[in-house]
């Protein structure tokens, strides 16, 4: 993954200078962490989307309304060993994706490995749209 260093922004306003106080001062290349490819292949489309570090019981993929959602969350407490005050990190990340309203549930294939998880998804077979002429009086 590439890291760059943050551009600061050219504008004179003070508040600008305030808020890039408070920012940190590298940025990640990715966005939410879910790097996704998405191929058609054969009457499907295949989506390879990046979740590393997550174990397969903490992804949930729900299709609701057309759209295909994919969320992880990881919550990491205290260790039982070491002297730490206070330590907890809660990962999280979701990414919907509109699939058709036609597309069924049990249609929908899912494999992870490796910190890939893997979804085939049927194609939406196009809809004939059938012309209809209104007379003219």
């Amino acid at each position: 993954m590439k890291t760059y260093l943050q551009t600061r922004s050219n504008s004179d306003d003070i508040l600008d200078a305030f808020s890039d106080f408070f920012r940190p001062m590298f940025y990640e290349e990715s966005t939410g962490g879910m790097r996704t490819d998405i191929r058609e292949k054969e009457g499907n489309y295949e989506l390879d989307i990046e979740l590393p570090g997550f174990d397969k019981s903490e992804i949930k993929i729900s299709l609701q309304n057309g759209y295909l959602t994919v969320g992880a969350e990881k919550k990491e407490k205290d260790p039982k060993e070491g002297k730490y005050l206070r330590r907890e990190c809660i990962l999280s990340c979701r990414r919907s994706y509109y699939v058709g309203e036609d597309i069924p549930q049990d249609g929908i294939k899912a494999k992870y490995e490796q910190g890939i998880l893997s979804l085939t998804i049927p194609k939406e077979s196009p809809k004939k749209i059938e012309e209809k002429t209104i007379d003219i009086e």
